[in-house]
């Protein structure tokens, strides 16, 4: 089977934004690199994830002010990860074991990757058709 860093975006490629940033900058963030999700740092270093989801159900539910309330609040922390060299499979189970669309990718325990649902889509539409 096929492992997970195959397909996983490397953490040199993330759309990062400080954990003081406003949720509406980050929305806008996400729209425009068209992307469901970015990584929240502090001091440069990767701290949890926010993504469309988070912003639906911990900001916009629940009637928060967008542009008072800081990405920190609504972040998933800690990031749940599967090592790089398991199979998509296995990241596959984690995410609907945990009902997750992202998945940080560690080497040795630390990040070098995420992968999203949508990488898992575009891995299951390129295979041979019988």
């Amino acid at each position: 089977m096929v492992p997970v860093k195959s397909f996983m975006v490397p953490v040199e490629k993330f759309v990062k934004v400080d954990r003081d940033t406003d949720v509406r900058s980050a929305a806008t963030a996400m729209r425009d690199h068209n992307i469901g999700s970015l990584f929240v740092t502090r001091d440069k270093e990767i701290i949890g994830i926010v993504t469309d989801t988070d912003v639906v159900r911990r900001l916009v539910a629940v009637g928060a002010d967008p542009s008072k309330t800081a990405v920190e609040q609504i972040m998933s922390a800690p990031i749940v990860t599967v090592e790089e060299n398991k199979t998509l499979l296995d990241a596959n189970d984690v995410m609907a074991r945990d009902h997750l669309r992202h998945l940080g990718v560690t080497r040795g325990g630390k990040l070098v990757g995420m992968l999203s649902v949508r990488d898992l889509v575009v891995f299951l539409t390129n295979l041979p058709r019988q």
